[in-house]
């Protein structure tokens, strides 16, 4: 048996396992993250999402900064899908 002052080989075996659980807990979790935050939320527990988080944080000139970037961006995917639908429509009007 393998002595370190108070700590013996199980206490270090024991952590490890303890470590080893956690770290897998930990990614199983972040692999289901979508679906464990929706049954928790479905228990009445409410999780708050990252982002969710850092919106809570900012000042609101931050806010309508963020606000402002969001809307731009809507406006790009609706603007590339709105011509990827007429080069569609074209495409088979010309066939």
């Amino acid at each position: 048996m393998i002595k370190i002052g108070n700590v013996k080989k199980e206490h270090l075996v024991g952590a490890a396992i303890g470590v080893g659980t956690v770290a897998i807990g930990y990614y199983l979790y972040k692999k289901n993250q979508s679906k464990v935050d929706s049954f928790l939320r479905k228990q009445g527990i409410n999780i708050k999402t990252s982002s969710q988080a850092a919106y809570d944080n900012m000042n609101l000139e931050e806010l309508m900064t963020t606000k402002e970037h969001l809307e731009d961006l809507i406006a790009e995917k609706e603007l590339s899908t709105n011509s990827a639908v007429v080069e569609t429509v074209v495409e088979a009007e010309t066939k």
